[in-house]
């Protein structure tokens, strides 16, 4: 399948020239430009005059594209918390959208929900926990709409990119697909057959290449382990910079000559793909970004999703007479959980951590992706209630941390994440540890709601620690935001479910 071109391809050495002059603060101003006319025009004008003057390449960037506002914050609001959140949907809604030849940005046929700033288009993980909130919300239609766009993003490419440009088409996100296409009330049989087949698609892309995979061996996105197990990591098929931090990536490789750059430059990606670009995770060095090594991982969460994967293909396959399909799938996510439980279990300090390719031992650092397994229901009991212990170690006055580390990555410490506080909450609810499940939810809002009545604003992260927005990582910090908003209105549920049942035990008491 032969993918669009990222405009670094489609521009070459114009691209090069104004990323290196710096002539946005963000790298991803100009990579999201949009042409005013023919690329192959634009760049014979370039290579035919090369501009080397900083002003009079900014000139002719300014007469041949269209520039995007470099931040795009959303006004700050004055309402209740949740009511804000219901309006903030119509500022993050984009209707659809049919790209001019050259642009960056893929097509999308129906309307769908942005997280906001300079994240202003669609992007895979995110949505999903988005998605909570438009449930929540009464905007069941967005739900649909945002579902079919995923299927056709399936249909087109063979796999859901990171985001909805060209330059994400070479890796995806953290797979929760399946999780999106429970939230569907569209109960028809050819609507269910459609997600069945929109599954399958996905799992094929993540296990592409697993029929020849001889024990001890990885390609691509799968590894096989040397006792026969299948399991996955993150990847990114472009040994390349990132076109939307092109500047830094390249900045990176010349600070680091003792280390291939393309071999650098995929485990940026492949970081980025896990949705945790970028964290101590996956650094031999907290302090040095070039120790990334993210390929060598396998991934706890990664893992813990394709299992619910396999395990939603069994049940849909099930429910609509394909016995083939479901006894497979199941023997599929059985053969998973069993490797996930002896590979990526650390007995020793008592919690799920990523399995180290490299070294054939599972990783000791305690990471906020340690409560995946309870989410997609794969943890014995008995590993639950130590998982739960260890996650109590990472919990802080606003929340989960990411990480115990202050590496000054966005993906450590002081930080934590929405969908983290919500695996988390829905994962040791389901095994029972309901007294943590409210304390992190009850945290979580507390924080996001103070901060909000100072700033007007939710953010895409906070530092749980000093509550407050939080920082780090390669950019300013943004508002917005898609998946704050979701996770927090689904999160006000579950504090108000977890007061009302408080009230009743106490009352019954009386």
């Amino acid at each position: 399948m032969t993918l669009a071109p990222p405009p670094s391809a489609l521009f070459g050495p114009l691209f090069e020239a104004v990323q290196r002059a710096r002539l946005h603060a963000d790298s991803k101003t100009f990579a999201d430009a949009v042409p005013r006319r023919v690329p192959d025009a634009i760049l014979a004008d370039w290579l035919a005059a090369p501009v080397r003057d900083a002003t009079a390449l900014r000139t002719f960037v300014a007469a041949n594209f269209q520039l995007p506002p470099e931040r795009g914050d959303l006004p700050a609001g004055l309402d209740e918390l949740a009511d804000h959140i219901r309006q903030l949907w119509r500022w993050l809604t984009r209707p659809p959208l049919s790209p001019r030849e050259g642009e960056s940005a893929l097509a999308v046929a129906r309307c769908h929900v942005v997280p906001g700033g300079r994240f202003r288009e669609l992007y895979y993980w995110d949505s999903y926990f988005t998605m909570l909130g438009l449930v929540r919300s009464g905007r069941q239609d967005l739900v649909e709409d945002m579902i079919a766009v995923f299927g056709d993003l399936l249909d087109s490419y063979g796999h859901i990119p990171n985001g909805t440009r060209s330059y994400y088409l070479s890796r995806s996100h953290p797979p929760v697909f399946y999780l999106m296409a429970a939230l569907s009330q569209d109960g028809s049989e050819a609507a269910r057959r459609r997600r069945l087949e929109w599954m399958r698609i996905e799992h094929r892309f993540w296990m592409a290449g697993e029929e020849n995979l001889a024990p001890g061996a990885a390609h691509r996105r799968v590894a096989r382990l040397p006792d026969g197990s299948l399991l996955n990591r993150y990847w990114d098929d472009r040994p390349a910079p990132r076109d939307e931090s092109w500047r830094e990536d390249v900045a990176l490789a010349e600070a680091n000559p003792g280390r291939d750059a393309g071999a650098l430059w995929r485990e940026l990606r492949a970081g980025a793909e896990s949705g945790w670009d970028f964290s101590s995770r996956w650094l031999d060095d907290p302090a040095d970004l070039a120790s990334i090594r993210a390929t060598s991982l396998l991934p706890i969460d990664l893992n813990s999703l394709l299992h619910g994967l396999e395990r939603a293909i069994a049940t849909a396959a099930e429910e609509l007479g394909e016995a083939r399909t479901a006894a497979l799938f199941a023997a599929r996510a059985a053969a998973r959980a069993a490797a996930i439980e002896k590979h990526l279990w650390n007995e020793a300090l008592g919690h799920y951590a990523d399995h180290d390719l490299a070294r054939g031992l599972v990783d000791h650092r305690l990471t906020g992706a340690t409560a995946f397994p309870l989410f997609c229901g794969i943890a014995r009991p008995d590993r639950a209630r130590l998982t739960a212990e260890s996650l109590a170690g990472l919990l802080r006055a606003g929340g989960l941390l990411a990480t115990t580390v202050h590496s000054g990555q966005q993906w450590d410490a002081p930080n934590g994440w929405a969908p983290l506080q919500w695996v988390a909450v829905e994962g040791l609810r389901a095994y029972g540890c309901r007294a943590l499940a409210e304390d992190i939810a009850g945290r979580w809002v507390a924080m996001v709601e103070a901060t909000y009545r100072e700033t007007g604003l939710l953010f895409e992260k906070y530092d749980v620690e000093a509550c407050r927005g939080g920082g780090g990582g390669e950019y300013a910090p943004v508002t917005g935001f898609g998946w704050t908003n979701g996770v927090t209105l689904a999160l006000l549920d579950r504090v108000a479910l977890g007061e009302r049942s408080r009230e009743k035990i106490s009352g019954h008491g009386r």
